[in-house]
């Protein structure tokens, strides 16, 4: 008998627009996934990612690629053993108490995730604060949010975006700033492009590149990268210049234009223009056109954030909303765009340093005591706790003793990857909590096995402050385990051995017990959900403030803001540019980028999306200045590290500038340590987030004497140990990039890898991943040096190996992956009509 088809709703785990998703399962194995046509946030849209879900629990990833048992190591040069979770979280508690007893509570740290469920955020919170007595927990959102948070904060007094999606649909003009929706938010961005063909609303976009959202713009402003303050401050000078703003708002409803207002008078629009290569009637029309709307909203995501003063930069988009009264009504305001998926729940329940749950401040001593009485403790730590960029640099000094990373991977996405790494090798003992093999879990000391999407059930806050339910479709596999329950799990085992008396307090019997404790903290703060249970999120997703059994959709429509006088304020801001500017030196400014079927280190997508292997994206004129061409090897430096990758023209980017995908870390650049071996920490002074988008480097060219790919099918199943072969086969070379593709039912793998000599060893072994066989045809070209090998199976090509003398030996990879994902009958051809393409330019 056939094993029933069921459907379960859930969420989408990808980013913040939390869309909702319906999962289908046969048994204990997810098989499909589909949108949910009911769930506001998407009405049953999804992009790639979330219709790729159900790929990434095959049972050929399942078995590969996820971890199944509690792994544990004597030193970090051994093999990791399987144990059991007795044992595992007896070594971490006891690691944990022994540190803690000797150098004191703050010895030890958390940093968790984006990812997490707001359940698992709260438990980790309680943990850290309450029994081990830190401050020490923060999240990978300090990389992509807490910019906005202090705009949001430093203007509105809270950080609650005030927006809903509804508004994107209703705005007559919609600014995005630092953001790409069309690519990092697609679903969202494809109700604004179908309300604005409804309406003929206007879209403005301030981006340094011609990005796939700027392509689809009305005017793009193409500012040179890590200008952003004059820009915004450039708008806002037309405006009062022009008498566009709302005097009769400003004068009944906020604080502190006037210094503001002279701030702004005082930078010409000339010298803006000059300074953003933004031209002064570019920005003027801008400024017209969302003063002048009956209803303008923003949009803005890490190209505002990531930066030494993002907070300025959010601070300053959100003024142009107090200047013109663009807030609290229908289509208008300042929407922060999350970049993952429960991000804003980690604000709401304080998983960062700087926060507390319920959005109270760690540094507030009636905030802290508030906590304490609730979670009957003498008291909650007031000593300042470390965020991520000092969190690592603590370990690195030896004064962090222990550490917990849950859900996350900060040996790729953390800037600075040579001093992380070196951090993490200090450390005297590292615990990950994870689902999938990463970066970071290959330097643990203990790996605790975790569920991921499909398998947990919790709740989850999109960048509306829309919370939805995550229901689990099926058991985690093996030994794996919801996060809230590890940490609790954990929390009893250290309460055991350093406070008894408090490890009652975390005997939550399932995730609804923990929200039902959570949502307590909230009670009258602007963030109430005190009143909200799983049973009413049941029956769909709800806004916050949830008040009178009733979410809000959007806020401050009564135009009392979040402040003591109920007014919104002007803030003071500096103007200035990146915190490390270009040189003669490194004369190229470098900023990363996403994909739209990637997601972060790609450890869960890269399994059922293509990923082409990392290439430096660089202006043509801006090649031809550095005598550079398509296809070149350069070595790209920065002050912090060095990679070499393949160059590829672009023309979406402004001279002098390059970029690079966010995704490739060590996984996929073998040998390397990632992306983030370039970028930097320069830190805004008050959300404590680096500089990620904007780095200085140099780029010069380099030869090496041999350079080979491989090109090839393979099943879904063989592609994770393929992969793992790989990466211990290229690590030794000057260069390695790996990829993969996919094509209908068609998947494969792409190594491009080049070194000083002919590594033979290697290509045996590269034949071998690529199921290849010795007795494949081989064309040596005697002109150009060229050497294939072609693996044809049941009449089709199913891969190639490629060597030669220099990188464009290489070109023709692409044309042999179409071949080959094509299926086309290659029977009939001939040796020298398969490599007719090449053949013809050599």
């Amino acid at each position: 008998m056939t094993t029933p088809l069921t459907e379960t709703r859930s969420t989408c785990p990808y980013c913040g627009t939390g869309c909702g998703v319906i999962v289908q399962a046969r048994g204990e194995q997810i098989v499909g996934v589909r949108g949910d046509p009911d769930h506001p946030a998407n009405l049953g849209k999804l992009c790639p990612k979330g219709q790729a879900l159900h790929l990434t629990a095959t049972p050929a990833v399942i078995a590969q690629a996820r971890l199944h048992t509690p792994q544990v190591r004597a030193t970090r040069d051994a093999a990791f053993t399987p144990t059991n979770w007795e044992t595992a979280l007896a070594t971490a508690a006891d690691r944990f108490a022994a540190a803690i007893r000797e150098h004191g509570p703050d010895s030890v740290a958390f940093y968790v995730s984006g990812q997490l469920l707001t359940e698992d955020y709260y438990v980790f919170n309680k943990l850290a604060r309450a029994l081990v007595g830190t401050n020490n927990i923060d999240s990978n959102s300090r990389l992509c949010m807490s910019s906005a948070v202090v705009g949001y904060k430093l203007t509105l007094g809270a950080d609650a975006p005030p927006c809903s999606y509804e508004d994107v649909e209703l705005a007559d003009c919609v600014f995005v700033a630092g953001a790409n929706p069309a690519l990092a938010h697609p679903v969202l961005f494809g109700r604004l492009l179908e309300a604005r063909r409804r309406r003929g609303s206007k879209l403005i976009v301030a981006d340094p590149r011609v990005s796939e959202t700027a392509l689809a713009a009305d005017l793009h402003l193409q500012l040179a990268p890590g200008t952003d303050l004059y820009l915004l401050t450039a708008l806002l000078g037309v405006m009062l210049r022009d008498g566009l703003v709302n005097e009769t708002f400003i004068a009944s409803h906020t604080t502190g234009f006037a210094a503001l207002a002279a701030q702004v008078r005082a930078l010409p629009l000339a010298e803006a223009a000059r300074i953003t290569r933004v031209p002064a009637a570019a920005i003027e029309r801008a400024a017209r056109w969302f003063a002048g709307a009956q209803s303008s909203l923003s949009l803005w995501c890490q190209g505002l954030n990531q930066s030494s003063h993002g907070s300025d930069n959010s601070a300053a988009l959100i003024h142009l909303h107090l200047a013109c009264g663009q807030i609290g009504r229908a289509g208008t305001g300042p929407f922060s765009l999350t970049g993952q998926p429960n991000a804003m729940g980690g604000r709401e329940t304080g998983s960062m340093a700087t926060l507390l749950p319920g959005h109270r401040d760690p540094a507030d001593p009636a905030d802290r005591a508030a906590l304490a009485r609730f979670w009957r403790v003498g008291a909650v730590p007031a000593n300042p706790g470390l965020s991520a960029v000092e969190l690592f640099d603590a370990c690195r000094q030896g004064r962090i003793k222990a550490l917990w990373v849950a859900c996350t991977n900060p040996a790729q996405s953390m800037p600075m990857q040579t001093s992380v790494r070196a951090a993490l090798a200090t450390l005297p003992f590292l615990v990950v909590q994870e689902a999938f093999a990463t970066e970071t879990t290959a330097l643990a000391d203990l790996i605790l096995p975790a569920a991921t999407w499909g398998e947990r059930s919790g709740t989850m806050s999109n960048s509306e402050r829309r919370i939805s339910l995550s229901r689990a479709a099926v058991a985690p596999p093996g030994q794996a385990r919801p996060d809230w329950a590890i940490a609790a799990a954990f929390a009893r085992a250290l309460a055991a051995r350093i406070a008894p008396e408090l490890a009652p307090r975390f005997m939550w019997s399932s995730p609804r017990a923990v929200f039902d404790e959570y949502k307590q903290l909230t009670a009258g703060r602007d963030l109430d959900i005190a009143t909200l249970d799983y049973a009413r999120l049941a029956l769909g997703p709800v806004s916050w403030p949830y008040i009178n059994r009733s979410g809000t959709e959007r806020l401050y429509t009564d135009l009392r803001f979040a402040t003591p006088d109920g007014r919104a304020r002007f803030a003071a801001i500096a103007l200035r540019g990146a915190a490390a500017a270009t040189d003669s030196h490194r004369p190229i400014a470098l900023t990363t980028v996403r994909l739209r079927d990637q997601w972060h280190g790609a450890s869960r997508s890269g399994t059922a999306l293509p990923l082409a292997p990392a290439a430096l994206e660089l202006a043509p004129a801006t090649a031809t200045e550095l005598g550079l061409a398509d296809d070149d090897l350069v070595r790209v430096t920065s002050a912090h590290g060095e990679l070499i990758l393949p160059l590829r023209l672009s023309h979406t980017l402004a001279p002098g500038l390059a970029s690079l995908t966010l995704h490739q870390g060590e996984r996929w650049l073998p040998g390397s340590l990632g992306i983030n071996a370039l970028t930097g920490a320069a830190l805004d002074p008050l959300a404590r987030q680096p500089e990620l988008k904007h780095v200085p480097v140099g780029l010069t060219k380099i030869e090496l004497a041999w350079h080979g790919a491989l090109v090839t099918r393979l099943a879904a199943d063989q592609i994770a140990p393929a992969l793992t072969a790989l990466r211990a086969g290229l690590a030794p070379l000057a260069h390695a990039a790996i990829g993969v593709f996919a094509a209908g039912e068609q998947t494969g793998l792409i190594a491009l890898a080049a070194h000083h000599e002919r590594p033979p060893a290697l290509l045996l072994e590269l034949a071998t991943i690529g199921a290849i066989s010795p007795a494949a045809p081989v064309l040596n070209d005697a002109r150009s040096g060229r050497s294939r090998v072609l693996q044809i199976s049941a009449g089709r090509l199913a891969g190639v190996i490629l060597e030669g003398s220099c990188r464009a030996d290489l070109a023709a990879w692409p044309l042999y992956q179409k071949l080959i994902t094509s299926g086309a009958d290659c029977s009939a051809r001939s040796l020298r009509e398969l490599f007719a393409p090449e053949l013809a330019g050599s």
